[in-house]
């Protein structure tokens, strides 16, 4: 796994320093992979081969993606590369692994950038992976040497179209599509120090799954299992959780007290209390069974 982007230099300078292999000992590494399955030898084609990954990943910085997101993805493609690698072909791995690498990363943009959605066809995926360099190519042999124009002209348009066999009203969707950018939803450092971006201010915890669930649950609650709770208690008991905790009186002073329970039953109206006690302790147990 590629280090935070704190240390992604570090781990640049570090891959650099790993000495690159000799052909024949990268063919017998291959070998006591591929026959005996060493995980030695795997390891050793792998990191030979990081500052490959490093290298390609930079030309795929202009997507606005982290850099160690991408060497990370790419560093998936130079294992895939490894483990199917076969030395008797006669290809050096660098060669090999340039296509698994390239793939990788690829379809991590694919997977992880807005503006690609458009890109659902091979044609499609060609033009968004080739329309930055093929602008910049038009821009340095423009006739009418403005270097600073951003948008392709239609004859321009319809030449891109052409080379890479998609339609000119494609070209110029993904041309505007790429001249916009992403925003990061979260910091993009970890230096440690607070850093104010979108995800704070666009949370909502209305819609956070848990606050959600809770809310239905303490509905249905409020809603369905009072009157449950309230059916395994018998008559009387009933009566006086009614009056004592949910009746409501035109004068709003609420239900009615222990002592006139206590006459409506002729008996005390401490027995009226404990009955009550007893009456919430079942109806809690009936509540907490739904929950």
């Amino acid at each position: 796994m590629v280090p935070s982007l704190g240390n992604l230099d570090a781990y640049i300078s570090a891959v650099n320093r790993i000495p690159m292999l000799a052909p024949d000992e990268e063919v017998s590494l291959g070998k006591q992979l591929r026959e005996h399955g060493d995980v030695q030898a795997a390891g050793r084609l792998v990191l030979s081969h990081l500052r490959l990954v490093v290298s390609v990943s930079r030309q795929y910085l202009g997507y606005g993606l982290p850099h160690g997101d991408l060497i990370q993805e790419g560093n998936i493609g130079l294992m895939k590369a490894v483990k199917r690698f076969d030395p008797s072909q006669g290809v050096r791995l660098v060669s090999y692994a340039l296509h698994w690498i390239r793939a990788e990363i690829h379809e991590y943009i694919l997977r992880n950038w807005r503006l690609v959605r458009l890109a659902t066809t091979k044609a499609q995926r060609k033009l968004f992976f080739n329309l930055r360099s093929m602008k910049q190519n038009l821009k340095d042999d423009a006739a009418d040497g403005d270097t600073h124009r951003n948008t392709l002209t239609p004859a321009e348009v319809a030449r891109v179209a052409g080379d890479l066999k998609v339609k000119p009203e494609e070209v110029v969707e993904m041309e505007t599509r790429l001249s916009g950018g992403d925003i990061a939803l979260e910091p993009q450092t970890d230096d440690g120090e607070e850093t104010f971006a979108p995800i704070a201010y666009l949370a909502d915890s209305a819609s956070e799954p848990t606050q959600v669930l809770e809310s239905l649950r303490r509905d249905r609650l409020t809603s369905h299992g009072i009157g449950e709770a309230l059916e395994v208690l018998d008559a009387r008991s009933r009566r006086i959780v009614e009056q004592r905790w949910l009746a409501v009186n035109d004068d709003s002073s609420g239900g009615m007290t222990l002592h006139e329970l206590a006459a409506e039953y002729g008996v005390s109206a401490e027995r009226v209390r404990q009955i009550e006690v007893a009456a919430l302790k079942k109806m809690r147990k009936s509540l907490e069974a739904m929950a």
